[in-house]
């Protein structure tokens, strides 16, 4: 949850030991690379004959013989291998080689394979009688034995040792840590040591007080069993970390494994799979065999989902077999008919809800741990732990920093810090300063300004009418959320944005959900009260207000004909089935009841803005020529607002919120910015 970017050194965490298999072979590739190194200097040193120089050339036997017979060899050599080489005269250098080779001094050879000694023998005997006859020096023949004997060695032995040079590499290049082709079944695990110095501890993880306390008590367990033996308890088998992405449940597992006093097995969940049947449980066999030869010790699963899905739920789709095998063996490892004393299991995942009952039953995973959104004060103490690093002047204030981000996961919060940083730089500023936070959260929220972008005039007054409408219905509403900024200049993929600073609600009652329906239509109804048009720009908003408006309906029950009737599934049976949970007639009342709520709203809407159209003409003017407005601006045309806020007290300490883009439209407490 806190220090998201520091990230242990590659130090801090080794593989397993190598298993003595591993050393052999490297001692079986070290020996076949000195054979064959070897080899190679006998065949240069012995092979062939290092006196004979000058060109050399291989010849089929009749062409060998006929020079033979035509007096164009001065000596010859037969070998017990059935071949024969020959010096060439230095007169028949062109006849043999060509022109190329007259200028040359040495002798050349000639070589060819002969059908057998004897033949070859009486061949030349013959033709020395005929020289002899003719008074011709005779031609000296000697006889030798092969000295190519390592040459041919190696011409035959050099594809095996390749093949198994090749079986080398595939068995410990290919499938690396998970022990080649031969131990592809191998658990990828990775041993963390906990006696490094820069490893993660429970001080680098800021916020999270019932996570923490809960993982420090499986730490202490394992450190000192006996307080907790004596009085019958049994050590947990599991605790499952379950949260949004970015809060900290992979950091709160390096705290652990900082903390600890035992080693720390972590894998992934996708580690896992592997297209090879059954190769899934046998690294979890594998995995589970590691850590009892090391108990007690603590096993850390990241992103269990991969192998940890419910059974047979997607019935579209078909099951997966080795998956199942691979969930089956996990869920036998953790309480089979065996027993795992000393062995905890931690595991992170961010869908819970997708995860199979047997896995989350008691006697498996024991606890599960909800690593939440930080709060105010948590978000302070993050902000506190990722500006250690970061030169800041006095104008940056924390309580401010933490007031500004609703919403924020700890990831969010140290890619703020990290911008701040950065724009900083790009601007030569010698401290990162207050306007750099705050450009960061722009930056990072709503996205980077194009002011580039070419707009016609009607595009640009299009635009100011329709954020004009939301900043005045959010403004004349007592539980929408308190305007911050508007602006018109494009950011990001919208056209225009508005800021809002939400309160950091725990219970959303019918009322609130009312006002913030009929902000979100405020654009849409200042187009079709003032422009008499409707555009494209209010997609966003429809849609969100669509699916709010469904939503209390289906699943709130806030809805006079459908009243306490929720047809929301948390378990997730619906998503893939034929039927759904209610009748066609249940389905018209659902949209009949939706589009009601909605039209209810679009008409108030337009009856604010009717009462208010001079400051709402006002503050689309003020837009057309600034492009970028504030709550200030907002209550000199406006006036104040009729209702006060938590969010109106931080508005008034000049205070510059953030937007909302749709990967956190999904949470309440998150601020809100309608695009257009």
């Amino acid at each position: 949850m806190a220090d998201q970017n520091k990230r242990p050194s590659v130090r801090n965490n080794r593989q397993m030991p190598e298993e003595p298999k591993h050393r052999g072979w490297r001692a079986l590739l070290s020996i076949l690379l000195y054979i064959f190194l070897f080899g190679m200097c006998c065949a240069w040193f012995f092979g062939g004959n290092r006196d004979e120089q000058g060109p050399q050339k291989d010849l089929s036997y009749t062409k060998f013989q006929s020079y033979v017979r035509n007096d164009a060899i001065e000596s010859l050599v037969i070998y017990e291998d059935n071949t024969a080489k020959a010096k060439v005269r230095k007169e028949s250098y062109g006849i043999v080689f060509g022109d190329a080779a007259k200028g040359e001094e040495a002798h050349g050879t000639i070589k060819a394979l002969i059908p057998s000694v004897d033949e070859f023998t009486h061949f030349v005997d013959s033709v020395n009688e005929e020289r002899r006859a003719a008074e011709k020096p005779v031609i000296d023949v000697s006889y030798a034995k092969s000295r190519d004997y390592w040459y041919m060695i190696l011409v035959n032995a050099l594809p095996f040792v390749l093949f198994i040079l090749f079986l080398v590499w595939m068995n410990r290049g290919v499938s690396g840590a998970a022990g080649g082709i031969f131990g592809v079944g191998k658990a990828r695990v990775q041993m963390f040591d906990k006696d490094k110095k820069d490893k993660v501890t429970f001080k680098d993880v800021a916020g999270l007080a019932g996570a923490k306390q809960e993982v420090e008590e499986i730490v202490a367990f394992l450190k000192n069993p006996q307080k907790y033996t004596d009085l019958g308890g049994k050590i947990p088998k599991g605790a499952l970390l379950v949260g949004p992405p970015g809060t900290g449940k992979t950091l709160l597992a390096k705290a652990v494994a900082g903390e600890a006093d035992v080693p720390f097995f972590s894998m992934s969940g996708s580690d896992f799979v592997e297209m090879f049947v059954g190769v899934g449980a046998s690294r979890v066999r594998d995995l589970f065999r590691q850590a009892k030869e090391k108990a007690p010790a603590i096993i850390f699963i990241d992103e269990i989902d991969a192998v940890g899905r419910a059974r047979g739920k997607n019935v579209m789709a078909g099951g997966n077999d080795e998956r199942e095998s691979t969930l089956n063996q996990l869920l036998t490892e953790m309480d089979g008919f065996g027993t795992n004393s000393g062995v905890i299991i931690l595991a992170a995942t961010n869908r819970a809800d997708v995860l199979d009952s047997a896995l989350l039953r008691a006697g498996r995973f024991d606890r599960q741990i909800h690593v939440e959104l930080p709060d105010l004060q948590e978000r302070k103490e993050i902000f506190g732990v990722h500006l250690r690093p970061i030169k800041i002047d006095s104008s940056v204030d924390i309580d401010f920093l933490a007031k500004q981000t609703p919403g924020f996961s700890g990831a969010d919060i140290a890619n703020v810090c990290n911008e701040a940083a950065l724009i900083a730089a790009r601007y030569n500023h010698k401290k990162v300063g207050k306007q750099d936070f705050m450009d960061a959260v722009d930056r990072i929220v709503g996205g980077l300004e194009r002011k580039t972008k070419i707009m016609t005039d009607d595009e640009k007054k299009s635009i100011a009418y329709h954020e004009a409408g939301h900043a005045t219905i959010s403004w004349m509403l007592r539980w929408a959320n308190p305007l911050v900024k508007v602006t018109i200049v494009p950011r990001g993929m919208a056209l225009g944005a508005a800021w809002y600073l939400p309160e950091e609600r725990q219970l959303t009652n019918e009322e609130h959900i009312l006002d913030e329906l009929c902000s979100l239509l405020g654009g849409r109804a200042a187009e079709q009260l003032f422009l008499q048009q409707t555009s494209t720009g209010a997609l966003n908003d429809l849609e969100r207000a669509t699916k709010q408006a469904y939503a209390m309906v289906a699943y709130y029950g806030m809805s006079d004909h459908l009243k306490d009737v929720s047809f929301y599934d948390s378990t997730g049976r619906y998503e893939y089935g034929f039927t759904k949970p209610y009748s066609e007639k249940t389905a018209e009342i659902i949209d009949k009841e939706s589009a009601r709520i909605i039209a209810e709203q679009m008409a108030r809407a337009r009856q604010i803005l009717t009462e208010n159209e001079e400051g709402h003409h006002a503050l689309a003017n003020l837009l057309i020529e600034k492009e970028v407005i504030t709550s200030e601006d907002v209550e000199r045309i406006l006036g104040p607002r009729p209702w006060k806020s938590r969010g109106d007290e931080i508005i008034e300490a000049n205070t510059v919120a953030k937007t909302e883009t749709p990967k956190r439209r999904s949470s309440r407490k998150k601020a809100t910015t309608e695009h257009e």
